[in-house]
C-alpha cells in the first residue's frame, strides 16, 4: 500500500483505498463475527494483514481497514524492491 492510497476513515485504522499490486494480497471471507467480512492475507506469506469493506472513497469505493504492524513503511523510490519482495 502506498501514502498517496491511505485516508483518514474514521475508524481508528490505517486506512488505504487501493493496494499498491492486487497480486500482493488474497482476499477471503471471514465468519469470526456474526456479520461476514472480507479479510485481506498477505499474497506470500498468508498472514493476516486486516479487512476491506465497499465504503471506501474513489476510485475504488475501497477500504481496506489494516492493522498497523502489519505494515512496513518505507521510502518513496524503493518500489522496485518491494515490488521483488511481494512478488
Amino acid at each position: 500500500f502506498q501514502a498517496s492510497t491511505k485516508y483518514e476513515s474514521g475508524t481508528g485504522w490505517p486506512s488505504f483505498h487501493s493496494p499498491l499490486d492486487g497480486r500482493a494480497v488474497d482476499l477471503d471471507v471471514d465468519y469470526k463475527l456474526i456479520v461476514p467480512r472480507t479479510e485481506v492475507r498477505c499474497a506470500t506469506c498468508d498472514g493476516h494483514l486486516g479487512h476491506v469493506f465497499d465504503d471506501g472513497p474513489k476510485p475504488s469505493g475501497k477500504r481496506y481497514c489494516l492493522n498497523g504492524v502489519a505494515l512496513r513503511f518505507v521510502r518513496d523510490g524503493v518500489d522496485e524492491e518491494l515490488m521483488e519482495e511481494v512478488a
